[in-house]
């Protein structure tokens, strides 16, 4: 059994709800534990998942947020970093997931979100159980 974080991006409470619960139902169907923390925002999630990572506690990582482009560049900058960061700790090894939505609006997240329609939370869960097997594998 692998003990999977979950590192949740707060800022749109009731989507990463959604997400959260896909996440968790996904490992616990695959028989796994998990913990959740919380930071501020999807930048953070990189470096919460680097910080755990030290503490050997965690097989896997599946980092959880919601981007919706606004009318500033800011959206570019926090969707193409926080994916930059997981893609160089999944690079040097990390087991991870990324369901960090990245959305024009609140409609494509709430859809995106949902457990029962696109699952993201589920289907970054998933991923970084897979992501685990073959770290297993080639370990």
């Amino acid at each position: 059994m692998a003990n999977i974080l979950i590192v949740e991006a707060r800022f749109y409470e009731h989507l990463n709800d959604l997400l959260l619960q896909g996440a968790r139902a996904a490992i616990e169907a695959a028989g796994h534990s998990h913990e959740t923390i919380t930071v501020p925002g999807a930048l953070e999630v990189p470096g919460a998942v680097a910080l755990a990572s030290e503490s050997g506690r965690y097989d896997a990582y599946v980092g959880l947020g919601v981007v919706i482009r606004g009318e500033t560049y800011h959206f570019e900058i926090v969707a193409g970093e926080s994916a930059r960061g997981l893609m160089a700790l999944s690079m040097d090894g990390l087991a991870i997931g990324n369901g960090i939505l990245t959305v024009e609006n609140e409609a494509q997240a709430l859809t995106r979100a949902r457990p029962d329609e696109k699952d993201k939370g589920g289907e970054a869960a998933k991923a970084a159980l897979a992501m685990l097997a073959l770290k297993d594998r080639f370990g």
